[in-house]
């Protein structure tokens, strides 16, 4: 791995744990073994390493709802995949927490890395949802966009309930009760 490589790496770390605001070069440069010039020679300074650790995030979180997403089997069970991704409740969404960063939502470039992979996320989520009204697995009246926004909520919403109550229980619970609605959106005929 190469210096930068450890460099973005070590500040997606530091910045699903602690924030933007909580990240410091100095525990960068720590996590990342690397020396006190390191960072301004790969970087310009703390918002391009935040912008290259966010694109990173980005790209994992891409890949493991792309997996699920465009796996096999009907709108339902792809969204199900979805939600079965392992997650740790209690350390939250990757992504999401920095929407809760002052400095990022602040910062029109600091913010576009979220707005972007938040819109990437709906638009599929979308696209599933829209196949399943297609087919017919789904009803008819469904709006898949509105379902999909549901679907973030539910999952960032669940992420939230499990940090304040420190119980992974609570993060489950809203994952099932959105399984339930989107059950009870097929059709006689779309149901296994």
């Amino acid at each position: 791995m190469t210096k930068k490589e450890a460099l973005t790496r070590a500040a997606a770390e530091l910045l699903w744990e602690r924030g933007y605001t909580g990240t410091s070069p100095a525990k960068v440069l720590e996590r990342a073994q690397a020396g006190q010039g390191s960072m301004y020679h790969h970087f310009s300074g703390k918002a391009e390493l935040a912008l290259a650790a966010m694109a990173r995030m980005s790209e994992e979180l891409r890949t493991r709802a792309e997996t699920a997403l465009g796996g096999e089997g009907g709108a339902v069970d792809r969204v199900n995949a979805f939600l079965d991704l392992e997650r740790d409740p209690l350390a939250g969404c990757r992504m999401g927490r920095l929407t809760q960063d002052y400095d990022i939502v602040t910062d029109e470039r600091l913010r576009a890395p979220l707005a972007e992979f938040f819109g990437w996320l709906d638009e599929r989520l979308t696209a599933v949802l829209a196949d399943g009204v297609r087919t017919g697995e789904l009803r008819p009246a469904t709006d898949p966009a509105a379902t999909a926004s549901l679907v973030m909520a539910a999952v960032q919403g669940g992420y939230v309930l499990a940090r304040a109550q420190q119980r992974p229980a609570a993060f489950d619970r809203t994952v099932e009760g959105l399984r339930q609605v989107l059950a009870d959106l097929r059709t006689h005929s779309g149901e296994n």
